[in-house]
């Protein structure tokens, strides 16, 4: 297609809150195709990175670029567009409790459609989108009846509902607070998106069984800076303390000290 440039790519961005550096230079290239995910311990950056993505938050410093175009200086109207071509799976689902299922699924489709709306042309997709995560006769259901894995199908269902499709998708901890069985149907789901939608996957995650399931590229955020970067073995693999203590789940010495010290 002679596209050389990244889908996405993050130039030296860094991020304060206060006296909190959360992103500290931060270098990222979002390969197309590819499913890039996104490690390290609560609270280290790793959704403030997303949010720089969709332009919910713009860089103190640094350039955020999508498809060889710098959108971080751009006006909100100019996001539009940028928004339509990325969708975004929230770790909490968000759902609507008053909708159907397909109404859900459809939501983002009636709200960005322009001119006259097409009614039965987006209740067709939205209908194979359910079909494609496996929920096909979920249509009449509310989110209240649904576990905590077919929210999250329908979330990516959601996700996925636009003509076109989009470019990328954000998938923030997919596999929070569900069971290893479940985790595992949702792990799978990533790579069909992946296979059969042709959709960049960015993957936020403190979940290495998840990050070795759908991960094609590996990074560690700590200190505000990626430790690691590599294939899901490379970092398995890892000699650099913060990134082995992490995969192995085990406490960081200062974690320890601060307990005993309470």
């Amino acid at each position: 297609m002679g596209i050389d440039h990244p889908l996405m790519e993050l130039r030296r961005v860094s991020k304060s809150f206060g006296r909190q550096r959360v992103l500290d230079e931060v270098d990222l290239r979002v390969e197309r195709g590819k499913n890039t995910v996104i490690i390290g311990r609560s609270g280290t950056g790793k959704s403030v990175l997303l949010k720089h993505i969709v332009g919910l938050l713009r860089p103190d410093r640094g350039e955020v670029w999508f498809e060889g175009q710098r959108i971080d200086n751009l006006r909100e109207r100019a996001w539009v567009p940028i928004r339509q071509q990325i969708s975004f799976v929230f770790q909490l689902n968000a759902l609507f409790d008053s909708m159907t299922v397909l109404e859900n699924v459809a939501f983002p489709m009636m709200e960005n459609a322009t001119g006259r709306i097409d009614r039965p042309k987006i209740r067709k997709l939205a209908t194979r989108c359910l079909e494609l995560v496996g929920l096909a006769g979920f249509d009449k259901k509310r989110p209240a009846e649904l576990s905590g894995g077919e929210k999250k199908r329908v979330a990516i269902a959601r996700a996925i509902a636009m003509d076109p499709a989009p470019k990328v998708i954000l998938y923030d901890e997919p596999t929070a607070g569900l069971d290893p069985q479940r985790s595992d149907v949702i792990n799978k789901l990533i790579r069909e998106m992946q296979r059969e939608v042709h959709v960049t996957g960015i993957v936020v995650t403190h979940d290495m069984k998840c990050t070795s399931d759908v991960g094609d590229r590996v990074l560690m955020l700590y200190g505000g800076r990626f430790v690691v970067d590599g294939t899901p073995e490379e970092v398995l693999q890892a000699q650099e303390p913060h990134v082995r203590r992490f995969v192995r789940g085990i406490a960081e010495p200062g974690d320890v000290l601060a307990f005993t010290a309470e």
